[in-house]
């Protein structure tokens, strides 16, 4: 069941996506990732922040706009894609004028694809400093509430999709159950059973 303030936002984010698609920019097909953020993230967790600034780690990640804080001439977002969490670093001289305005208006589950390069903020956390910045689907429904989550457990379960994007729990559940049933699968298989559904 939707409230007025969801309705509300859908129309806003269907009025982006009617702008979007008069420049002809709609759902690119040509942005392709290189990378997904578990793996930069451990595989270059013991990198410092001097080694990525003179050896440059390139990066082409593409995932949903989880979280953002925009601050003026540059911004800070997490993208989530099936592995995990990545901080972007989003600058406006960097970028450009008109695709830092372009990107000002992006919402929360939004999915981009960013390149650009690896390095450490001053907390110390590993972020890509965003160099293109490509909206590749518009996302019209608003995502729960970032604090409270699906609440509803009947909710969860009629819109399972939506549970698997805000939480963690869920997703690994389901990673868990796949491979379970890839592997019973494949022993039976192995000892000669026939699947028939």
């Amino acid at each position: 069941m939707h409230n007025d303030d969801d309705n509300e936002q859908i129309g806003i984010r269907r009025g982006k996506l009617a702008d979007w698609r008069q420049t002809g920019l709609a759902y690119p097909n040509d942005f392709r990732r290189d990378a997904l953020a578990a793996d930069l993230l451990t595989g270059h967790a013991d990198t410092t922040a001097e080694v990525l600034d003179t050896q440059p780690v390139s990066a082409r990640i593409a995932g949903r706009i989880m979280t953002r804080r925009l601050m003026g001439k540059a911004s800070f977002i997490h993208l989530q894609d099936q592995s995990g969490r990545l901080q972007v670093y989003v600058q406006r001289d960097v970028l450009g004028e008109a695709a830092y305005e372009d990107f000002k208006r992006l919402d929360l589950g939004d999915i981009v694809g960013v390149a650009g390069t690896l390095f450490r903020t001053r907390t110390g956390e590993l972020t890509l400093r965003a160099e293109t910045l490509t909206l590749l689907t518009k996302s019209l429904r608003p995502l729960p509430d970032k604090w409270h989550g699906l609440q509803d457990s009947e909710r969860r379960h009629r819109q399972r999709y939506l549970d698997l994007i805000v939480n963690d729990e869920a997703r690994r559940t389901f990673a868990i159950r796949s491979a379970l049933v890839t592997g019973l699968r494949e022993w039976f298989v192995a000892d000669g059973f026939l699947e028939v559904e």
